[in-house]
Formats: structure tokens, C-alpha cells, sequence
């Protein structure tokens, strides 16, 4: 936790209610999500009990199990949240559009959107992918020697749940959020991280009602019961409340058995279990709405756009390994994929990190602060030239500013430049104190009095003896220049399987089929 965020936590302590975490919406928001809402039964796990979903906050579509412990009643729920998930994956599967071919790619078919699935809490988000794990190698009634058939959509829906909460593991992806998370990246709250996966608790902090401050609106939403001892804001999923189990669900459950086993008053007791789940899931789906209104009211950053490209990419690749027939996800990575999606995600995140900064200035800040960026007025440019048959322009600029970069001379910094298709770079010459402020700038000094620093601008201006226009700062301009990249770039590619040591599943020759066993003989049987 940064010393930014703890000082905003006390703040929304003082306000009574959050406050803004970032100015700008660091996540991809689709115009008709597919919002999903999950309840699962306590002491079975994996077992659901109901849900909500749909893209219509007005017109959700309710799936009840009314008894979870029934293996087709179970099967049959998946089997109804495969068709509403489904038909909604192969519409934006449809819409294609065309990518250029670059010099190292061909032209190439990208699905145009992509459905975006928004949970309630990271709990559902883990669900999810234990749902997607225990139904894609399912087999259906397709299969002669399949023993138990579950219906056919289930395997697909499983492998597709399956690449989303993967997916979900990469940071910056806006295939499958939560709306916790979501939130508490952008507000920040008066209570720990841990209760902020309470998205009623989480929403009175943010938007408390009228006559309420934060923390009176949180405790309301975590411990506050009706008249008939039920929660008034109950649990996000997918978890239930243990009272409701005990007081009111587990007698439901009992009559809908009993009315089973007189074969009489079935409906009249399945109604009433929907009734009472329904009545658990339509707060927590009015929530999640309520979350979407406040995040659409942030303008979107510069670079959602382009992260969302990315997810596009992802689900493209997934339609087509799917359409292509191919088997489905292991259940085990093996241990040079396990490698490639760690490299990929710790890329992604060093990506995330400096794109936000560059996007809003409150993460900007937090950097600044830590000395990994630094943001002053231009106060003189010199022009310079390199050493060498063909002098380059390499300018130095000189700036005043209030930041102190935890940097050496001969760092290497980066700016921004409007338009350019990359950061310019730029190598830091000096830090002193400012004019007229004694000794060696430290933090405390450079806050007050302030620093001077210089850095020798090295690219991003053309090829030609004068800087092309625009890529040199002038005197009055205010400048930022990090000390991260704006592009992280991952680190060295992975050998070939016929490279990869024996320690991590290769050569091939290790993992070859053993000698067949011995012929059968006489002696082999009594």
C-alpha cells in the first residue's frame, strides 16, 4: 500500500465517504455486458443454487436449482446458463472485422467486440473457473460410450468459462470483471481491502444514502436485517447467508422433497424456492447496475482502447481453436505453457502500471512520489549534437520541478510525445538542488525548495540535422519524464521443445511412449 493510498483512506475516514482513486475509468466498460450473478450451496462445493443474468438490468433471466444435491437438476441449470451465455458469445464470434497486414503478421479476421461478463466479487470470478473446469470434459449424449450425458452445450460453455477466468488472471483485461475490484480501483474507501469484496458495504462508502455517512451505510450493508432476520444487503455470491440457509432455505428444500416424494405440490414448492433465491440475487444484481451507472460517469483512458484490442485478440483466438476442433484445455499446464502465461502476465502488468500512470494523473502522483517519474516547467533548452561522421541532434533540456527521481546520472527517462508512435527517451545528466537551496537535494528539500534537473534527449526526433517539430520541449512547456518504460517489452523467448531440459518436460525423447509390455502367454492365465 502506497503512502498515496493510505493517506486517502484517512481522508475518506474524515469525508465519511470515498474518494476518488483515479480520474479516468482504467477499464474497458461494454454497452451491454452480460451481468451474472451466482449463489452456490454451502457445504457442497461447486453446487449452484441459483442465478441471475441477462444484459437488461430491467429483464433479468432467474435459474434456480431447487435441489442442488440432484445431479440433472444441476445439469440443467448449467445447461440453461450455457444458453443464455452462449448465443450471446456466438453473436459477437459473427462480427468480424479485417486487420492490415503488418510486416510480421498477414491479414488477418479480429472479432469486432467481444462479450464482457461482469461479476459482483472475485469469489464468482473463481467460481466461475470451477465451473468451467469441471464441465468441459464432459461428455454428451453424443458420445455411444458416455455412461452419464450431460447436454451437449455444457462442455463448450465450460471451455469458454474456462479461457475467461484465465484470462481474468491477466492483468488490464476486461473480459470478466468483478465489480469490487473495479471499484475499489477507482475509489478508495475508509475500510480494509478485505471488506471492500463486500459490494454493498463498498457501494455505501462510495454513494451512501441520504441521512448516512460511509461507514453507518457499510455496516447497514454488512450486518443490518430485515424484520424476519434476513440481511438486508446479503452476500455477493457466491456464497449465501448462513442464517437464510438455516431459517428459511434448508425448510424450502425439505418441502420440495417431500413434495417430490408424494408426487403432488411439486411447482407450488419449486415456486417457492425460487421466490426465496430470487430474493437473495435481485439486491446483489441491482448493485452491480448500480456500480456500472458510477464507473460510466468517468471519462475512459487513453489506452483502454487499446488493452481492450488486446482481449479482442484473445477471444478470437479462442473462437478459432474452438471452430478448428481442437481439444480442450488441460488440466494441467505443462511447464513451458505455465512459463509463457507467467512471462505474459508479468509484461502485461508492468504494461497496466505504466499506462495508468500516463493516463491519470492521480496514479501519476503515486509514482512521482516513489521517484519514478518527475514533472517540472522547461526552463532552458540547449542544442547539442552526438559525436560522429553524421552529428545527431541531441538537445539538453533543463527544467526546474518539485520531484526528486531516484535515479543515478546516465539513468535512462522517457517522455511522452503527442502522436508519436513511441516514448522518447532521453538520458538524465544531472539533479541539483535548486538555485539558492544548500547541499545535495533530498526528498524533504526537493519538495520545498525544489530541484533542477537535466537530461539529454537521445531519440524521437527524425532522422534529419535539425529535431523534427514538436519533439524538443520549449521554455514554459510542462515536461514529465519516468523512469519506466511506456512499453514494457517481455523477457527472452522460451527454447523450442527439443531445447527444453529434462527438468521441464523435454526433450521429446523423455516423454516417449514406453517399450510395450510383453505378449500375452499361456501362463498368463489360470
Amino acid at each position: 500500500m502506497s503512502v498515496l493510498h493510505t493517506l486517502a483512506r484517512a481522508e475518506a475516514v474524515a469525508a465519511g465517504r470515498a474518494v476518488p482513486a483515479a480520474t479516468v475509468l482504467h477499464r474497458r466498460l461494454s454497452a451491454r455486458p452480460l451481468v451474472l450473478v451466482l449463489l452456490t450451496t454451502a457445504g457442497e462445493a461447486g453446487a449452484p443454487l441459483g442465478a441471475l443474468a441477462g444484459t437488461d438490468r430491467d429483464a433479468p433471466e432467474l435459474l434456480v436449482v431447487p435441489q442442488p444435491l440432484d445431479r440433472d437438476l444441476r445439469f440443467g441449470f448449467f445447461a440453461g446458463l450455457a444458453g443464455i451465455v452462449l448465443p450471446l458469445l456466438d453473436a459477437c464470434a459473427e462480427r468480424t472485422e479485417t486487420e492490415p497486414a503488418t510486416r510480421n503478421r498477414e491479414e488477418t479476421e479480429l472479432c469486432a467486440d467481444a462479450l464482457q461478463i461482469v461479476v459482483p466479487n472475485a469469489a464468482t470470478v473463481d467460481y466461475l473457473r470451477l465451473v468451467g473446469r469441471s464441465t468441459r470434459f464432459l461428455r454428451t449424449a453424443e458420445d455411444p460410450d458416455a455412461p452419464y450425458p450431460v447436454p451437449a452445450p455444457l462442455p463448450l460453455l465450460g471451455r469458454w468459462l474456462t479461457h475467461y477466468a484465465e484470462r481474468a488472471r491477466t492483468p488490464g483485461s476486461s473480459l470478466l470483471v468483478a465489480m469490487t475490484d473495479l471499484l475499489s480501483r477507482h475509489w478508495t474507501t475508509g475500510q480494509s481491502a478485505l471488506e471492500d469484496q463486500h459490494l454493498g458495504s463498498l457501494l455505501g462508502w462510495i454513494d451512501p444514502p441520504p441521512g448516512l455517512d460511509g461507514a453507518a451505510a457499510a455496516a447497514r450493508a454488512e450486518t443490518g436485517r430485515t424484520p424476519d432476520g434476513l440481511l438486508v444487503s446479503p452476500p455477493a455470491g457466491p456464497a449465501t447467508d448462513p442464517r437464510f440457509d438455516n431459517r428459511v432455505l434448508a425448510p424450502a428444500l425439505t418441502r420440495y422433497d417431500a413434495a417430490r416424494a408424494a408426487g403432488s405440490g411439486v411447482a407450488a414448492a419449486e415456486a417457492a424456492v425460487r421466490r426465496l433465491v430470487a430474493s437473495q440475487l435481485r439486491p446483489v444484481w441491482d448493485d452491480v447496475w448500480h456500480g456500472l451507472d458510477l464507473l460510466r460517469a468517468l471519462p475512459e483512458g487513453a489506452h483502454v482502447e487499446e488493452r481492450w484490442k488486446r482481449d479482442r485478440w484473445s477471444f478470437t483466438g479462442h473462437r478459432d481453436r474452438v471452430v478448428a476442433g481442437e481439444p480442450p484445455q488441460p488440466r494441467r499446464d505443462d511447464a513451458i505453457a505455465a512459463a509463457q502465461k507467467l512471462a505474459g502476465r508479468e509484461t502485461a502488468q508492468a504494461r497496466l502500471a505504466a499506462q495508468e500512470a500516463l493516463d491519470d494523473p492521480l496514479a501519476l502522483a503515486a509514482r512521482r512520489l516513489a521517484g519514478e517519474a518527475f514533472t517540472g516547467v522547461v526552463r532552458d533548452v540547449e542544442m547539442a549534437f552526438s559525436d560522429g561522421r553524421r552529428p545527431m541532434p541531441r538537445p539538453l533540456v533543463t527544467l526546474d520541478t518539485g520531484d526528486l527521481p531516484q535515479a543515478e546520472p546516465g539513468a535512462r527517462v522517457y517522455r511522452a510525445v503527442p502522436e508519436a508512435r513511441s516514448a522518447q527517451p532521453a538520458d538524465l545528466v544531472s539533479v541539483e538542488a535548486a538555485p539558492g537551496a544548500p547541499g545535495v537535494p533530498d526528498a524533504a528539500d526537493a519538495a520545498v525548495n525544489g530541484c533542477r534537473i537535466t537530461v539529454r534527449l537521445t531519440g524521437g526526433m527524425g532522422n534529419g540535422k535539425a529535431p523534427r517539430e514538436g519533439s524538443v520541449p520549449a521554455p514554459g512547456d510542462r515536461v514529465t519524464f519516468t523512469l519506466f518504460e511506456h512499453d514494457p517489452r517481455g523477457g527472452p523467448a522460451l527454447p523450442d521443445q527439443e531445447a527444453t531440459p529434462w527438468t521441464h518436460g523435454g526433450p521429446p525423447g523423455a516423454l516417449a511412449v514406453p517399450d510395450a509390455p510383453d505378449p500375452v502367454t499361456a501362463e498368463d492365465h489360470l
